[in-house]
């Protein structure tokens, strides 16, 4: 049990989506068990060309390369960090960061995420956590989902939670034991398509309003043996290279019925999930969540109401669901779940530079 007090943490975190650096002061105030949650300010900084094509193509990277820009990004993390710690005058008690996912399979007890957190702490001079990841790996687990343990105590309120940002993923608070998981991807895909036209994503979901969907493409995507299986495993960028890019490569095609088809098919997985759960309340956060057409598609496909928060919860509830999972570890306490990774134990997991 996290001891009276209140913490400001810093939680930092870089989406597969790549649509940026967000940062995000968060301040905890815990008392008798139960934990009260703010993000005081937060911003996203945006990468420039040359960052963005190396996060994009690190996993072509030969051992030195990648080593290089695990230094360099998490460089360019602490000086950002500093930066958004000086405009505000913070005094932090921890940094979190998620890190840059490069490489993610768990089946081979493998996972990488970038971002040194030795540099951040040595830029900064604030204790650091980062790797979350790679002890419940070692120990069985898929490394994922992350968020729920954040879901569970801070937004319980609701029945279910979903974040809409490279891939969906959704935790079902109120079943017992509480399940999460990814659902499909997201905006991995609907990005990759709306850059084909210059844009950095699909603004409210414009464009595939605007297409037609093609059926032939819909159900290959909806008949895919992964959305057959009764415990999926997490989902990766290797598993979109394999199963979902190869179906969209058609430069004829245009890109509007792509976006159309993709938001079709990310609807209906969407929805079956939130219907067989029973959920009556969803939160709704991520980038996704301001893609009116795809979340109109998909509450007219489900009786589960549809939840979008403030700005600040939906730009940044997984920032700050990491900063609260620095702070426990930061504390000693168990921050990730074993009966929603499938590890054999439950852990505190994170590394920790000491600033």
């Amino acid at each position: 049990m996290l001891p009276t007090a209140i913490y400001d943490v810093i939680g930092v975190m870089s989406g597969t989506s790549l649509d940026g650096l967000d940062i995000a002061w968060c301040r905890f105030h815990t008392q008798a068990g139960q934990i009260n949650f703010q993000i005081i300010q937060a911003k996203t900084v945006q990468y420039q060309d040359d960052m963005r094509e190396k996060l994009g193509s690190a996993q072509s990277f030969n051992g030195l390369e990648l080593q290089l820009l695990h230094n360099e990004f998490g460089c360019f993390i602490g000086e950002q960090v500093n930066a958004f710690i000086s405009k505000f005058t913070i005094n932090p008690y921890c940094i979190a960061s998620h890190g840059h996912t490069v490489f993610h399979d768990p089946a081979k007890r493998f996972t990488l995420q970038i971002g040194n957190g030795a540099c951040i702490a040595a830029k900064t001079g604030v204790d650091t956590v980062c790797d979350f990841r790679t002890l419940d790996v070692i120990l069985g687990g898929q490394g994922a989902p992350l968020v729920p343990f954040g879901d569970i105590h801070m937004f319980s309120k609701y029945d279910t939670a979903m974040n809409l940002g490279g891939f969906s993923n959704i935790t079902l608070i109120r079943h017992q034991p509480v399940k999460a998981f990814d659902i499909c991807p997201v905006n991995i895909v609907l990005n990759s398509l709306a850059q084909r036209e210059g844009c950095e994503y699909d603004a409210g979901g414009r464009m595939a309003e605007d297409g037609t969907i093609m059926p032939e493409l819909l159900e290959l995507l909806e008949q895919h043996p992964h959305y057959q299986l009764e415990s999926p495993p997490s989902l990766s960028r290797e598993w979109i290279e394999n199963n979902v890019l190869p179906h969209v490569r058609n430069l004829q095609i245009p890109v509007r019925d792509y976006l159309r088809t993709f938001c079709e098919h990310i609807a209906l997985r969407i929805s079956e999930v939130l219907n067989k759960s029973g959920a009556v309340s969803c939160l709704v956060t991520g980038g996704g969540a301001y893609n009116n057409y795809l979340l109109s598609r998909i509450q007219e496909l489900t009786t589960t109401k549809l939840v979008v928060p403030d700005d600040l919860t939906v730009q940044f509830k997984e920032s700050l669901i990491f900063a609260f999972l620095g702070l426990k570890r930061m504390l000693g306490e168990i921050n990730v779940l074993s009966e929603i990774t499938g590890a054999d134990r439950s852990t505190s997991s994170g590394k920790i530079w000491k600033g």
